[in-house]
């Protein structure tokens, strides 16, 4: 075998159609996590970039008790969690004010709304991550299963020459190996995409908690206000 090249060219030439399929499958598996990563990095860098400025317009509104102003603000951030939680809420104030008085515990069913809000944006953000979870997960077993069939065809050809030693076999064994390092090439950016993404949903869920805490606080405080003035008045 001395003298013999094992360049990328050579090997892909040299693998069987087991090999081929699998290298095939695994780079179509890279292309889709890579694609998700930089997909779910774009958006999640448009919810940060609309959630501050959304939330400097929130600081400008809210003291002045702008409400509905905020409510028509918000849909010029579609891209940003805070101001989805935000709409929620207001959203849940307005069915109220529709009616005379606000029921004892309003406070609580607008929760629960901003909460069924929070879970759907947790489920947008979430998407494509699953499947970099099953990427990560899978890749390196698919690189195995080449792996394992490029072995048997190497030793079933030296079987069939009749020759034997490591140099008859070598050749075969380590382009079988390559689909495991591809198989470990594939799965490990999908598992550091995964996390870290992860991550991001995280705190973007932790966000959404405490705006969603403090635009509820805003409308108790508010109201409890407005009852407090109204019943200095009427003495």
């Amino acid at each position: 075998m001395e003298g013999t090249s094992f360049g990328p060219v050579e090997i892909w030439r040299s693998m069987g159609a087991v090999g081929h399929s699998v290298l095939i499958f695994l780079l179509l598996m890279s292309v889709y996590s890579i694609g998700v990563m930089i997909e779910r990095y774009i958006q999640f860098r448009r919810a940060r970039k609309q959630s501050l400025l959304f939330v400097e317009v929130a600081k400008a509104l809210l003291p002045e008790h702008r409400v509905e102003d905020l409510l028509t603000e918000s849909r010029q951030f579609p891209r940003s969690h805070l101001a989805h939680i935000y709409s929620a809420a207001i959203v849940d104030w307005r069915d109220y004010q529709k009616n005379p008085g606000l029921p004892e515990g309003f406070e609580h069913t607008m929760s629960r709304a901003i909460d069924r809000e929070a879970v759907i944006m947790v489920q947008d953000m979430k998407r494509g991550l699953s499947g970099l979870a099953t990427i990560g997960a899978t890749a390196p077993f698919v690189g195995l299963f080449g792996t394992v069939v490029g072995i048997m065809d190497a030793f079933f050809s030296m079987a069939a020459s009749g020759q034997s030693g490591i140099a008859t076999v070598s050749g075969g064994i380590a382009e079988a190996l390559v689909n495991t390092a591809m198989g470990l090439f594939v799965a490990l950016p999908a598992v550091w995409g995964f996390n870290y993404f992860l991550n991001r949903v995280e705190r973007f869920s932790a966000e959404m908690a405490n705006s969603g805490s403090e635009i509820v606080d805003y409308f108790v405080k508010t109201t409890r206000s407005h009852a407090w003035k109204s019943a200095k008045d009427s003495r």
